[in-house]
């Protein structure tokens, strides 16, 4: 069954549904590859799913261990290289500072959201760069 349905709208846009809730995202090709830059590029999503699943992890993680986990953002980059077109690198920077977690437990943290689906289906050819602030 089908998770998701894609909308071509012209002008290098789609819109993406997820089936399930309705909810949607539009993207756009990035200013560097013919489009206006007006919205998430597809390999934005790419790199923003890597962040978005890593904390996701995380907080299941802390739930199952009882772990307090109140506050995470995450900045993210990615670096495009051309022969062929794709994601060479992605940059995160994981802020969990609030969390008052022990030193034990910002390993286990970092492991956790360094395993999660995305990591380990993401091309080991993408180089992937971790800013940890705890």
């Amino acid at each position: 069954m089908a998770i998701s349905k894609v909308e071509y709208l012209g002008g290098l846009s789609t819109k993406c549904i997820h089936l399930k809730s309705g909810s949607s995202i539009i993207t756009d090709a990035p200013v560097d590859n013919n489009g206006k830059g007006k919205a998430f590029s597809p390999t934005d999503l790419v790199a923003t799913s890597y962040a978005s699943c890593m904390i996701t992890i995380i907080g299941i993680y802390c739930d199952n261990n009882n772990i307090n986990f109140e506050h995470c953002t995450a900045l993210v980059n990615k670096i495009m290289v051309s022969g062929p077109r794709r994601i060479e690198r992605i940059e995160l920077e994981m802020n969990f500072s609030g969390n008052d977690w022990s030193a034990e437990v910002q390993k286990k943290i970092k492991n956790v959201g360094e395993a999660c689906p995305v990591a380990k289906t993401v091309s080991s050819d993408v180089q992937v760069i971790f800013t940890y602030k705890f």
